[in-house]
């Protein structure tokens, strides 16, 4: 079956001048070439930050490696790795998604999920055949299943990096086709059928933050001229987290005024920044803004963290080894987010809030029972840099260059 769509697609299905890159055949080996020279890499990442960014990292590090690598991103055309991806200076093409809908046995799963995950197949397997990858990594998102699994049809070798605590049905799935699995905790390795695929390297983190700009840097950056004693950075995720951000609305004026010399940088999400904005009254000490571009710069000026447990922004904290409140979203699959956050209190120290508690009483008292401890802080910053893997990049570009020594 996989040689007859694999044998059956027609260059000229999709046309060249769509693709962001020209196809070249691999070159056979030479005592005069090495086979980095040729190598061709496929990464399927979409839909949030948490697939897009730990790809970028890896792609950023396998390209310092072998600068002649070449690259191409697959994601969703509305998604935000069409922006994130050649922003950073890789090619992208779009690929349709296959969105997955809860409860597992709904009926667009059962009778609508079957078509469009063939079609989405079928157009990745063109993609494949064009750009001819050595190997395909895939990160998460909708995008990565169909992405993956023409991977497997074709032969192709294939990594899967898993972000989360414990893992959801995609990577179940493709697990069983991937010749390695990267994991960000231990406790991950026993959720997956073949243990023995599993390799334990953490998260990557963007090379932004692993250089680290200096405390007085970041708060310059936000608060420029201003005698700052302690910042606390609010996350609420690039599209949003309604409920950290109401409870924010009845929080914020009153740590300010009850705190000389503490700021406040506050991430919105895109969504919510309309209704934020009209909600909440101007502050010398309050930075409002819809999207950090800058947020190794937040991260160094931070001495606290509230934010979603989300696995990369769990990972960013244990790198950067700030102190945190976290606040997991209840709607994450699988119950990742809470998962998160209770190995981020075992391992870190975390502060962990959910939702059913989350109210602006609970959330003042946590902040204010923190950042009023010093040692406190010093202690849980210490355990965040006990606990970060900060080499992951490293490990998996490592092992993909392995796995890919005996190109031809």
């Amino acid at each position: 079956m996989a040689a007859f769509f694999y044998s059956s697609l027609k260059p000229s299905t999709i046309p060249l001048h769509h693709l962001p890159f020209s196809p070249q055949p691999r070159a056979v080996s030479t005592a005069a070439t090495s086979p980095a020279q040729n190598l061709r890499i496929v990464f399927a990442a979409g839909g949030t930050g948490g697939h897009i960014y730990p790809a970028i990292a890896i792609a950023d590090h396998l390209k310092t490696l072998h600068p002649n690598a070449q690259f191409l991103f697959v994601g969703t055309p509305t998604g935000m790795e069409a922006t994130a991806v050649p922003s950073a200076g890789f090619p992208f093409t779009p690929a349709p998604a296959v969105p997955l809908r809860r409860p597992f046995l709904s009926l667009h799963n059962l009778f609508l999920l079957p078509f469009i995950l063939a079609s989405s197949i079928l157009h990745n397997l063109r993609i494949l055949q064009q750009f001819d990858p050595h190997i395909v990594i895939g990160t998460g998102g909708f995008v990565s299943f169909p992405t993956c699994l023409a991977a497997a049809l074709t032969g192709v070798k294939l990594i899967i990096q898993e972000q989360n605590s414990a893992l959801g049905i995609a990577n179940l799935v493709l697990s069983l086709f991937a010749h390695k699995i990267c994991v960000a905790f231990d406790s991950s390795v026993d959720c997956f059928f073949r243990r023995d695929k599993c390799v334990v390297c953490g998260n990557p983190v963007r090379l932004s933050l692993m250089n680290g700009a200096s405390k007085e840097a970041g708060r310059k950056r936000f608060f420029p001229g201003a005698e700052v004693e302690k910042v606390v950075v609010v996350l609420g995720g690039s599209l949003g987290a309604y409920a950290i951000n109401v409870a924010m609305v009845n929080v914020y004026c009153q740590l300010l005024s009850e705190n000389d010399g503490l700021f406040v940088i506050w991430q919105t999400g895109m969504d919510a920044f309309p209704e934020m904005e009209s909600l909440v009254k101007s502050h010398p000490g309050l930075l409002l803004s819809p999207f950090l571009n800058d947020v190794d710069l937040a991260y160094a000026a931070a001495d606290l963290v509230v934010s979603r447990a989300g696995a990369m922004t769990c990972s960013e904290i244990l790198a950067t080894g700030k102190p945190s409140i976290l606040i997991p979203s209840p709607h994450a699959a699988e119950g990742h987010q809470l998962k998160n956050a209770q190995l981020m209190a075992n391992v870190a120290g975390s502060r962990v809030i959910t939702e059913d508690e989350l109210d602006s009483a609970t959330l003042r008292n946590a902040i204010q029972g923190i950042i009023d401890n010093d040692s406190l802080m010093e202690e849980m910053s210490e355990r965040a840099l006990k606990a970060a893997k900060t080499k992951a990049s490293a490990e998996i570009a490592e092992l993909i260059i392995s796995l890919t020594s005996e190109v031809t």
